[in-house]
């Protein structure tokens, strides 16, 4: 009798719109299936589900405020639940911290609650998330943490934001080394400019800062939410455990 294969599970936060979406419609193509979490959209959410579902897949969804880690451990005992009932398992094998938000102000006129926003969710969220969530990772599980372009090239008006990214590239290095003896590797994919609505839609939505960002990249466009997802679900569903502590820029070769 064929022992039927169990499918690899991916825990991706914020996954209701933009890059989270689009990488959790990837991985489901590579038979990966997905725990979807959303801050408010829950209706969006559901959409993405469906459309898993569509593909062949199994997805679930959970609200969570990554900026908010009083709330990690009624989200750790939710999750465990939906594991047991949709899967019939009390882990998962991969994370990736993708849930976060733009603020574009310049360094002279960033608040100290424009600071610790970004820093609650970006920084504090991702740090004790990821610590919340490591037991339920399997032995050989994969981290992959959601940072940005903007920490090797500068545009003014993100150094708050760029910031909070650095940190958890730093974090990602540290973690590689600590976790390396439960062979989870621990990985940053760094987009560049690309067309979602994040910061409002910036790069989407604005001709002039679209085609600004088109012509400092080497592919002379911006990404796309594909450019992205099909990296990410790469990473995770191909045959490269061995890579730990790296800093994968995704950009197009923007500001090169």
């Amino acid at each position: 009798m064929t022992q039927k294969v169990k499918r690899k599970i991916a825990l991706i936060t914020g996954a209701s719109r933009g890059l989270g979406k689009n990488t959790a419609l990837h991985l489901v193509d590579k038979g990966i299936d997905v725990v979807i979490t959303y801050h408010s959209q829950k209706d969006e959410a559901q959409k993405v589900v469906s459309q898993i579902e569509a593909k062949g897949g199994k997805a679930i969804t959970l609200q969570l405020d990554a900026a908010k880690s009083e709330t990690f451990e009624a989200f750790r005992i939710n999750l465990l639940y939906g594991l047991k009932e949709t899967w019939g398992r009390q882990d998962f094998d991969f994370l990736v911290n993708n849930a976060g938000f733009g603020i574009y102000k310049p360094f002279a006129e960033t608040t100290e609650d424009d600071f610790d926003r970004l820093m609650n969710c970006h920084f504090k969220g991702v740090f004790f998330l990821t610590q919340k969530l490591l037991p339920l990772i399997v032995h050989g599980g994969r981290i992959l943490n959601i940072t940005t372009g903007l920490t090797r090239f500068t545009i003014p008006g993100f150094t708050a934001y760029a910031a909070m990214k650095g940190a958890v590239e730093t974090l990602s290095l540290y973690l590689a080394k600590e976790l390396g003896a439960r062979n989870i590797s621990v990985n940053c994919v760094a987009p560049g400019a690309v067309e979602t609505d994040f910061g409002g839609g910036m790069v989407r939505d604005t001709p002039e800062v679209n085609q600004m960002m088109s012509d400092a990249t080497a592919m002379g466009r911006v990404g796309l939410p594909d450019d992205i997802g099909g990296v990410v679900s790469s990473l995770l569903a191909g045959e490269n455990q061995w890579m730990t502590a790296q800093r994968i820029e995704v950009s197009g070769g923007q500001s090169i």
